[in-house]
């Protein structure tokens, strides 16, 4: 029986490993319970658990083992989707979900970009969810609308962005990524590829990093997002971890600033998921170390429930003002758990309803 006061939830790609991860972090949540899944063609009509092979540690929640999977397309049985769709299928069926009155909050690419889809980080740009009023009028929809979260590198980069950018301005930024194996879904990457290797490319990433940073740290005014005045490189590489993103960051300030300074802004960072204490939200949202050999994905990426960002290895450059290196979970802050956080946002905004 599904608790009254709950927002019921289907889930889009609900076999995949994103959309497993939504399962898992879902459970006993106090504010959303799912009802329904979604996913390809070859998983339609049997059960999840016929249909799904989990890759989770844990076992597959036994309430939803006998839950029948459906085709990615409205009607149903939920008040909201979270979805994690490939990304050429996500197109057409979020907005399709989107103008039949459903909220869509997607980790899928697609619509990240759009002028009039909030692209969100609930610490940095929770404002932006005014986008939906304009998205709305835009397209027609009527209780529909759809909401992203970032690629799951920019998200980590982001968040140690956000407070240097807001207390000295970042005028340029150089990143280099080591992105784990878990960020190419399953099977993913080959292991003969994998293992004694680094691969330097992953298609599309450094172009989502470059753009989606600065409409992150963009301001909301005039029902459009003005991005900042930010020069954004980016090199991404995927390694051999299981899970966890590192980004090795170097940034140009606009205002003078001590190393103090500076991990002083990155450690005291809070904001309006904390003060609302939403329940996804980390206490912490930037944890600084200062040990020489931290962060490591091993020891760090399951910080605050895999939703804080961990950051070390603060130091001044030669080139640019400071150096330093930012690590998060990839399938948690950067990709489910973010959602669940995002619709956390715009249901204490009354932006959701049963």
């Amino acid at each position: 029986m599904i608790a009254m006061n709950k927002f019921r939830i289907g889930i889009l790609g609900a076999t995949g490993v994103v959309g497993q991860r939504f399962i898992q972090l879902l459970e006993d949540h106090p504010q959303f319970e799912i009802t329904a899944l979604a996913a390809s063609d070859r998983s339609q009509g049997k059960s999840f658990a016929e249909a799904c092979t989990w890759r989770l540690p844990g076992d597959m929640p036994e309430r939803l083992k006998q839950i029948i999977v459906q085709r990615p397309a409205p009607p149903l049985d939920c008040d909201l989707v979270f979805s994690s769709l490939p990304g050429d299928i996500a197109r057409e069926s979020e907005e399709e979900f989107a103008r039949a009155g459903y909220p869509v909050i997607s980790n899928s690419s697609p619509h990240r970009m759009g002028v009039d889809v909030p692209l969100l980080i609930p610490e940095v740009n929770a404002d932006h969810v005014a986008l939906i009023d304009v998205q709305r009028k835009n397209r027609g929809f009527g209780r529909g609308f759809i909401v992203t979260n970032p690629n799951c590198s920019a998200i980590v980069i982001v968040m140690a962005l956000a407070p240097l950018h807001a207390e000295f301005g970042v005028s340029s930024c150089v990143v280099t990524t080591m992105q784990a194996l878990s960020g190419a879904g399953y099977p993913g990457v080959a292991s003969l590829d994998a293992t004694d290797n680094v691969i330097p490319f992953i298609g599309g990433e450094e172009e989502k990093i470059e753009a989606e940073t600065l409409k992150l740290l963009g301001r909301f005014q005039n029902d459009v997002i003005a991005e900042p005045d930010m020069t954004v490189s980016a090199q991404c590489n995927r390694v051999n971890v299981s899970d966890g993103h590192m980004a090795s960051i170097r940034v140009k300030l606009e205002r003078a600033a001590s190393i103090d300074d500076i991990r002083a802004a990155l450690a005291s960072f809070t904001s309006e998921p904390q003060h609302l204490k939403l329940h996804s939200a980390p206490e912490r949202p930037i944890i600084v170390r200062s040990e020489n050999d931290r962060p490591q994905p091993r020891l760090d990426r399951d910080s605050g429930g895999g939703m804080s960002v961990t950051v070390g290895r603060l130091t001044p450059d030669n080139v640019l003002d400071y150096r330093f290196v930012a690590l998060g979970h990839n399938t948690i802050r950067g990709a489910a758990g973010a959602a669940i956080l995002n619709a956390e946002l715009l249901a204490a905004r009354g932006y959701l309803r049963r």
